[in-house]
């Protein structure tokens, strides 16, 4: 037995097997580059879905993280520490609001936000107690917890864990006069992925996101952006509603935030909105910590100077035209994304999105498919063009084309 195969039978043996990897073994990475225990490199075309912006062992983030090491790693919230007002200072300032409520995984984000609508409901807009709604799209993707899979639609998902938590209303994606019929005198807040990922990288159709700014604000509704996927660089800006001029009430941020390193998260809004909560309402342990704080600061000193945004638009560019000239000959049916961030849907007689993500492991690129015909393509923004397009002709071979 070799060692992945020794290595991913003990793993099968004493995991839980809530997730279905690919059969790959890591054991180093640097870049846009991984090694498995074999010795054998990777092209990491996934980057941890947008977790790895900034690419493996990224040396700024690597540096942040050890010398704070050295200082202190955690204080809880039960006293102040000395990264904090720093972090939350400059993360607003980037955001271009007043306030952060830092968290740990974008799932803590996702309920943070909920509870932040929903207080603002009652305090703010005076919906009766017991009433707020949310109104969510279909196909939605926000995380895994049990409030958050009682407004999914994905039955992998929600199958089993209900009794379901009561307060949502979905809506197809896109369609701003079914989210307008929606919302009503009770409704709090739109919660929306500006593109949603899982899904399988859909854009919306352009204009959708400036109707929903215009609808929410018109009815006294907060519009809420998950941003934890598409945000902080990856669609070629900060964020992905940039691109159609939009300025949601607050934005919901993970992944890339942490640069990789630690898992950091936070919703961030005005002062009105975050202000409504008091001493004791809502909190983590370890949310905000200083060794958090301390990797999201690098994180937001290099997203200031632009480069990861640029690169982003830059070879974007090329990846979107490279995809393109797949579409149509037989073996793509339609590629969609911004920035260096694609779904690719396969045509059936080709094989299903797992099979094409294994036969492109067999060629050193790892990718990851969803919703069963389609593979998503997010490699770090630090990744050359060279090793792009290397990763692109793999795909060409695997698909015969």
């Amino acid at each position: 037995m070799s060692v992945t195969e020794s290595s991913i039978s003990s793993a099968e043996a004493h995991s839980a097997h809530n997730y279905h990897p690919l059969p790959v073994v890591v054991a180093s990475a640097d870049g846009a580059w991984m090694t498995d225990v074999e010795g054998r490199r990777y092209l990491d075309m996934l980057a941890g879905y947008s977790a790895l912006n900034f690419g493996h062992g990224n040396r700024r983030l690597i540096d942040a993280a050890k010398a704070q090491l050295e200082r202190v790693t955690l204080t809880s919230r039960a006293f102040h520490h000395d990264r904090f007002a720093d972090f939350s200072t400059q993360l607003a300032e980037l955001c271009g609001m007043e306030m952060v409520l830092p968290m740990n995984t974008g799932a803590e984000a996702v309920e943070t936000a909920v509870k932040t609508a929903r207080k603002w409901g009652y305090r703010v807009k005076g919906v009766p107690d017991g009433q707020a709604k949310i109104v969510v799209a279909e196909n939605n993707f926000h995380g895994r917890t049990t409030t958050i899979v009682s407004f999914s639609t994905d039955a992998e998902a929600r199958a089993d864990f209900g009794p379901y938590t009561p307060g949502f209303e979905i809506v197809p994606y896109g369609d701003l006069a079914a989210l307008e019929a929606a919302v009503d005198a009770n409704t709090v807040a739109v919660l929306l992925e500006p593109i949603q990922g899982e899904a399988g990288v859909l854009v919306p159709p352009a204009g959708y996101l400036p109707g929903v700014r215009e609808l929410t604000r018109a009815r006294n509704v907060l519009f809420i952006a998950d941003e934890i996927q598409s945000g902080l660089g990856r669609t070629g800006k900060t964020f992905a509603c940039e691109h159609e001029g939009v300025v949601p009430d607050l934005y919901i941020l993970g992944k890339a935030l942490g640069g990789g390193v630690v898992p950091v998260s936070a919703v961030v809004s005005s002062a009105e909105v975050l202000g409504v909560f008091r001493p004791g309402e809502h909190g983590s342990t370890f949310g905000g910590n200083p060794l958090a704080c301390a990797v999201a600061l690098e994180v937001i000193a290099m997203l200031r100077t632009g480069e990861y945004q640029q690169r982003a638009t830059e070879l974007g560019d090329h990846l979107h035209r490279e995809l393109g000239l797949l579409v149509g000959g037989g073996a793509v049916e339609a590629v969609r994304g911004r920035g260096l961030w694609a779904g690719v849907d396969i045509a059936p007689a080709h094989g299903t999105g797992r099979e094409i993500s294994e036969k492109l492991m067999d060629l050193g690129v790892l990718v990851k498919d969803t919703h069963g015909s389609t593979i998503r393509i997010a490699p770090p923004l630090v990744i050359s063009k060279e090793d792009l397009d290397w990763g692109l002709t793999q795909l060409r071979s695997v698909l015969n084309v």
